[in-house]
């Protein structure tokens, strides 16, 4: 049986307001989720690279590890674009924890 959008979109929202909190396990699981394309999640290397990196920011040696992996399958542009995105990630949660 295949995973529905139903269920990729739980999983996202199920994992979002725990990486908000800066949960390294949160953010390494939206990063694997993003990197395999599993349950229901389209393969998104960018996305995927930006949560890793988060999740590394946050202590996870295993983000750390994934993220230099992927990196080896993406261009400069897309790194920088998934960098980027995790500094507009790190903003956005600021303001709303403050």
């Amino acid at each position: 049986m295949g995973y529905s959008e139903k269920t990729a979109r739980f999983l996202i929202e199920s994992r979002m307001a725990d990486a908000a909190a800066g949960n390294a396990d949160a953010l390494y699981d939206l990063g694997i989720a993003y990197s395999t394309g599993t349950n229901g999640v389209e393969l998104d290397l960018i996305e995927a690279h930006k949560w890793f990196n988060l999740a590394a920011l946050n202590g996870s040696e295993e983000g750390m590890m994934c993220r230099a992996e992927i990196s080896y399958d993406m261009t400069a542009r897309e790194i920088a674009e998934a960098q980027r995105e995790a500094r507009a990630w790190l903003r956005a949660t600021e303001v709303r924890a403050a």
